[in-house]
């Protein structure tokens, strides 16, 4: 009897480690179950996913506003604005091999898709190009190597269409242009602006030479350059027409004299030429900053920038100067801005090494100066011109000198009858790249947004 009695308590006992043993694993089950209701992950269908900084050749499925495809014409003078080809496909992928340590990586492995070109309708037509600089690719994708730059009017065969991307026949090759810039019209030829006009906004756009039956043109001693107005398209359009002025840029300007006032009286301020002188430099050659950059060449570059910024604004832009020279001095870019625009803003630097900050020059309070024409009929434009535009710059973060503005008798100002400013951004010890430039360019817009406005 003892022995089975043994036998029984030692069943019981593996009984009872059986049952314990099951209760675990239910615990550990519903321990489980918790944790991936938590997480989110019970019954899920996972999709593929695609990780930033990856490949994106072929891409070519955005739409028209926002994608790689919209960003595919560069300036015609060939240094772009950024809207050239995308970037995606240089950028490194934080998740390449070599990138980070395998104990690192996330369990889940991510599968990286690749989209192919896009369905393309079939066409069989003539269509122009109606940009300036469109690039015309080996593949529907802004990293796909570029065959070809087309100006507008240029003609081409279109086999294939989508709402991003067009295949067409370019000297017996298959190619591929954005969309958006093709028509199937062929569009005018930009035309040079009548010779005289009632109404700036209602040039055509072109070349712009200076006319020598416009008031004051006659003062002018260097006029053989042409500057360049550009109509803002879409439905935002103004109807506004933005003289953007790079300042310097015009080889010989500062050997040849113009006169300072149209009257012949002298000047009533100094700066580059004396107070007291009639006559001054034609256009002068300008600063260098700290680093050994030309002055004209950054007001070249923020030209630039500011005349994308408002014509995307709504604004036409007539660009006094778009290379590094440009055969128009002082006199007569102020006459172009006069009969082709309804606002003129000179950009400059100041010559002092100080870091001073953006200001404009006023018109000084000399009663003999402010009672002299156009400036008697102008100067309170100007001024209204000119603290809009340090309002904007402030909007900004750009750093002011004292209360933004300096007197200063200029020939600029002397023979502007429409609203004018000479606006010093900064000066030697300045801050002039691309960041800088494209922060001044939005505080500038923004200066002539309210100025408009207010208008």
């Amino acid at each position: 009897m003892k022995r089975i009695s043994d036998c029984g308590k030692a069943g019981n006992r593996r009984e009872l480690r059986k049952m314990k043993k099951w209760q675990r694993i239910a615990a550990l089950a519903g321990l489980l179950a918790v944790v991936a209701a938590a997480s989110g992950c019970q019954m899920k269908n996972y999709e593929k996913i695609e990780l930033p900084g990856t490949s994106q050749e072929g891409k070519a499925g955005e739409d028209a506003a926002g994608g790689e495809a919209s960003r595919d014409t560069e300036e015609a003078d060939g240094t772009g604005t950024g809207m050239g080809g995308g970037n995606a496909a240089g950028a490194e992928n934080p998740m390449s091999d070599g990138q980070q340590p395998e104990a690192g990586r996330s369990a889940v492995k991510a599968e990286l898709t690749k989209e192919t070109a896009p369905d393309l309708e079939a066409r069989d037509e003539t269509v122009y190009v109606n940009a300036t600089d469109l690039n015309v690719r080996t593949a529907p994708s802004s990293s796909a190597s570029i065959a070809a730059k087309l100006n507008r009017g240029a003609s081409l065969k279109r086999t294939g269409y989508s709402q991003s991307w067009s295949r067409v026949i370019y000297q017996d090759k298959e190619c591929y242009v954005a969309s958006q810039y093709l028509t199937v019209t062929r569009p005018e030829e930009p035309q040079t602006a009548a010779a005289s006009t009632d109404s700036a906004a209602s040039a055509q756009a072109g070349e712009v030479g200076l006319n020598p039956d416009w008031k004051y043109a006659g003062y002018s001693k260097i006029h053989s350059g042409k500057a360049a107005l550009y109509r803002a398209e879409g439905a935002n359009r103004k109807g506004k027409v933005v003289c953007v002025n790079a300042g310097h840029g015009t080889k010989g300007g500062s050997s040849v004299k113009t006169q300072c006032h149209p009257d012949g009286t002298p000047k009533v301020t100094g700066g580059t030429t004396a107070a007291g002188a009639t006559t001054a430099a034609a256009i002068s050659s300008g600063m260098t900053f700290a680093d050994g950059t030309p002055e004209a060449q950054v007001t070249l570059a923020l030209a630039k920038v500011l005349k994308d910024k408002l014509l995307a604004r709504g604004f036409d832009v007539l660009m006094i100067r778009e290379t590094d020279d440009m055969q128009l001095d002082n006199v007569a870019r102020t006459v172009l801005a006069n009969n082709m625009a309804n606002c003129h803003i000179a950009l400059h630097y100041d010559s002092t090494s100080s870091d001073k900050g953006a200001f404009y020059m006023s018109v000084p309070n000399v009663a003999s100066y402010r009672s002299m024409e156009p400036v008697a009929s102008h100067w309170q434009e100007h001024h209204a011109l000119g603290d809009h535009l340090i309002a904007g710059l402030k909007g900004v973060g750009v750093k002011i000198f004292s209360n933004g503005k300096m007197e200063m008798d200029l020939t600029q100002t002397s023979y502007s009858t429409v609203p004018s400013v000479d606006i010093e951004l900064g000066d030697k010890a300045s801050d002039h790249s691309a960041a800088s430039l494209d922060k001044l360019g939005n505080g500038l817009a923004d200066g002539v947004e309210m100025f408009f406005g207010a208008s």
